[in-house]
C-alpha cells in the first residue's frame, strides 16, 4: 500500500501529509489533503477532464489542469470558475524517458532551487490521483490572492518571437543575452533583476535544465506598474528524460561570449563563462561572484533533497549522477586565467 513518509511540499522527512510549512505556502494555511479523489489516465482522457484542458489558458505541450481547493481537498476547477492551481500529470509523450518520474523531477527541482539557493519560484508540490499515480501541483502566481489577474508576458512574447516569424522553434531560437537585453529594456531597477536572471541561469546549466527557453522565463507587472521577473517556473532536469545539451537556446550564453579555453576545448562552459556572461549582460563583479559563491559548498543539502524526494532509486542515482558532473565540469580551471 502506498504511504508517504516525507511531506510532498516541501520534502521535509517524517511527515504523512503537508507539514504546516507546505500547508502555509501552497494552501495559505488551510488542511488540504494530498489525496486528489480523480483517477486521472493521460491515454483514456474524460470528457470532464477534455473539458478541463480546454478552458486552461496557460500555453506548453504538457497536459495541465486546472485546480482550486474545496473543503479541504484539490478538486478540478468547475467552468465558470477561476482556477487558482496548476495541475501537471505525468506527460502522454511516449518518447520521453522514464516520463512517469516527470512530476516528481519537477517538484524536487524547484524545491532545490528555493530551499537551497534561495531562487524565489513559483509555490508547488505533489499530489496523489486516487491510484496514488503523483502529479506536480503549482499555485498561480498570475492571480493576486484577491482573485485578480497579474499582468505577465513570456520572453519570447517580449521578444516578438512566434511560430509565424521564427518557426515552430521559436521559443529555442536566440540567447540568454537576449532576455538581458530585454530586462534591461522593460525593467526600470534592471540590476537586481539582473542578478536573479543570472542566478537561474547559472542553476539551470548546473541542474540540466536544457528546456529553459523563451518561454519558461517571464515578466510580471508590479501593484505600482513596474516589471520585474516573476517566480521561476518549470524547472527540471531533463537529462533524465531526454539527450542532454548545455542549453535550451540555439545561441546558448552569448554569440559575443569569448569562450573560455576549456569552453573552446571541452565544447562545455566552466565557471570563467559565466563570469564573462554575468559582465556581459551589466553586472559587477561584486553581483557575479555573489551569485557564483552561492552555489559552492551546497552538494550535502542538493543530496538529502534527492534521497527525499519522490524519484524512484535509479532515477534518484541518474539525477544525482547528472548534478555532479555538471558541477565537475562548472569547476573545471581555465588555462588562460
Amino acid at each position: 500500500m502506498f504511504e508517504i513518509k516525507n511531506c510532498p511540499g516541501t520534502l521535509a522527512p517524517n511527515h504523512t501529509t503537508y507539514s504546516t510549512t507546505a500547508l502555509r505556502r501552497l494552501f495559505g494555511g488551510k488542511k488540504v489533503s494530498p489525496f486528489m479523489e480523480l483517477l486521472y489516465d493521460n491515454e483514456d482522457t474524460t470528457e470532464e477532464i477534455v473539458e478541463n484542458i480546454k478552458r486552461i489558458s496557460i500555453s506548453g505541450v504538457q497536459e495541465k489542469l486546472s485546480a482550486i481547493v474545496r473543503k479541504g481537498k484539490i478538486c478540478l476547477t468547475p467552468e465558470g470558475v477561476q482556477g487558482l492551481y496548476i495541475i501537471k500529470p505525468a506527460p502522454a509523450n511516449k518518447s520521453l524517458r522514464f516520463r512517469n518520474q516527470i512530476p516528481a523531477n519537477e517538484h524536487l527541482t524547484m524545491q532545490i532551487a528555493r530551499q537551497v539557493f534561495a531562487i524565489e519560484t513559483g509555490e508547488n508540490g505533489l499530489l496523489f490521483f486516487q491510484d496514488n499515480t503523483p502529479a506536480y501541483i503549482i499555485r498561480r502566481f498570475d492571480i493576486a490572492r484577491d482573485g485578480t489577474k497579474i499582468k505577465q508576458e513570456d520572453f519570447a512574447s517580449l521578444l516578438g518571437k512566434t511560430s509565424l516569424t521564427h518557426g515552430g522553434s521559436f521559443k529555442y531560437t536566440g540567447s540568454y543575452e537576449d532576455i538581458a537585453t530585454c530586462i534591461k529594456r522593460y525593467v526600470a531597477a534592471w540590476q537586481a533583476e539582473m542578478a536573479t536572471f543570472f542566478k537561474l541561469v547559472v542553476f539551470n546549466y548546473l541542474f540540466c535544465n536544457s528546456d529553459a527557453h523563451l518561454k519558461n522565463f517571464s515578466l510580471q507587472q508590479t501593484p505600482d506598474g513596474d516589471y520585474r521577473l516573476s517566480p521561476a517556473y518549470d524547472l527540471l532536469n531533463a537529462s533524465l528524460h531526454v539527450k542532454d545539451s548545455d542549453f535550451a537556446l540555439e545561441e546558448g550564453l552569448s554569440p559575443n561570449l569569448v569562450k573560455s579555453d576549456v569552453y573552446s576545448r571541452t565544447g562545455h562552459p566552466c565557471k570563467d563563462d559565466f563570469e564573462t556572461f554575468g559582465k556581459l549582460i551589466g553586472l559587477n563583479e561584486v553581483q557575479v561572484q555573489k551569485a557564483l559563491h552561492s552555489f559552492a559548498g551546497s552538494d550535502e543539502q542538493v543530496k538529502q533533497l534527492i534521497s527525499n524526494s519522490y524519484l524512484d532509486e535509479r532515477s534518484k542515482r541518474m539525477y544525482l549522477r547528472s548534478y555532479e558532473e555538471r558541477v565537475s565540469r562548472f569547476n573545471q580551471v581555465n588555462k588562460n586565467t
